[in-house]
């Protein structure tokens, strides 16, 4: 399967067809507004300002790290918006790890579907890193922040 068959939904509830990137990179993110690493936000807000030519920004609200993602979608929004400022793409509220994982990140953390490796999400904010043509380049675990050059050098 390639990432460009999955369906995901927006936080609105609108779908989101992974297929509309292609030659784009691709950067997801499990987020949650109660975690320490919650003011990463600025820095993926500010990494979607300075690449959005080239790099598709993507936060997935998940509540399975510390229940630190209570919000309903409306929550979510606003909280990311009114503190963040965030304007980059946020899909709905999945389960990333687990029996319920969604078909995205069975397909993130699966070396047999993404044909380079393996991973399981250990925390809120591990980020994964897509290349133009939709194939995983790699993930980084929460300490890693947005802005570092281990993700920057890819989009130079």
């Amino acid at each position: 399967m390639s990432l460009h068959e999955i369906k995901i939904n927006s936080l609105q509830g609108k779908k989101i067809e992974f297929s509309d990137f292609k030659g784009k990179y691709l950067l997801f993110v499990n987020v949650a507004s109660k975690c320490g690493f919650t003011p990463q936000y600025e820095d993926l807000e500010k990494l979607h300002q300075t690449y959005k030519d080239k790099l598709v920004v993507i936060g997935v609200p998940c509540n399975q790290f510390g229940k630190q993602e209570p919000g309903n979608a409306n929550e979510i929004q606003e909280f990311c918006e009114v503190n963040y400022g965030v304007s980059f793409l946020m899909t709905e509220k999945i389960d990333v790890k687990g029996d319920n994982q969604h078909p995205l990140y069975a397909w993130l953390t699966s070396k047999d579907l993404n044909r380079k490796k393996g991973s399981s999400v250990k925390w809120n904010f591990q980020k994964y890193l897509v290349d133009k043509n939709g194939e995983l380049i790699d993930y980084y675990f929460s300490i890693t922040k947005p802005t570092s050059s281990k993700i920057t050098n890819h989009l130079k």
